[in-house]
């Protein structure tokens, strides 16, 4: 697939077929986000592929009882036609998420942004473009995902249900299966409204 095209057409999969994702699938899309830019090099992104149905059914509770923390927190409800469509395939992931054949978690390691008192950014920078990675190749291969934060409401249980030591946290929860809807361009806002060049303006 043209890589633009992937770009232009990746967009939030939430509902998904009940048909496997390969284990070679799985491994070209974990190989592309090993790929991503790090600051430094550091590569401090590790991945937590769940596929075992029990700890899929443990995630989905937790995700649900996250979901339903966000939502009821969001002040008023959505009034235009995309805001609720996407409201309502959210809360069918949030419903549905124990039956995704994959779930990765980005996991990244908790260390400051300051290096003898200067800023130098929060280490998520080197970890979300290995999971914009990750969702292209897995568009490229048919495949579809969405990048969700909703489970660290949950963060702690989550992370003890995985086993995960000390000292790391959750940076991104990404489905993986076949997409039971249609790829497409997403509504986005006009780029020419939101840039500037050379000052702000």
């Amino acid at each position: 697939m043209d890589a633009l095209e992937a770009i232009m057409t990746t967009r939030a999969i939430r509902r998904f077929t009940g048909e496997p994702v390969s284990d070679d699938d799985l491994w070209t899309c974990l190989r592309a986000a090993q790929q991503a830019p790090s600051g430094g090099n550091v590569q401090p992104t590790r991945y937590l592929v769940v596929t075992d149905q029990d700890v899929r059914s443990k995630l989905g509770e937790l995700y649900l009882s996250a979901f339903g923390r966000y939502a009821a927190a969001m002040p008023g409800r959505p009034t235009d036609a995309v805001s609720r469509r996407t409201g309502r395939s959210a809360l069918h992931l949030a419903r549905t998420l124990a039956s995704v054949p994959v779930i990765v978690f980005f996991l990244m390691p908790r260390t400051p942004s300051l290096v003898e008192g200067i800023d130098i950014g929060p280490v998520a920078a080197s970890v979300y473009p290995a999971v914009q990675n990750f969702c292209l190749a897995a568009r490229a291969l048919g495949l579809g995902t969405t990048l969700t934060t909703v489970i660290r409401i949950h963060q702690a249980e989550t992370l003890e249900l995985l086993g995960v030591p000390d000292g790391w946290e959750i940076a991104a929860m990404v489905p993986l299966g076949h997409p039971a809807e249609k790829f497409s361009v997403a509504v986005r806002r006009d780029v020419a409204d939101l840039t500037s060049f050379n000052r702000w303006s």
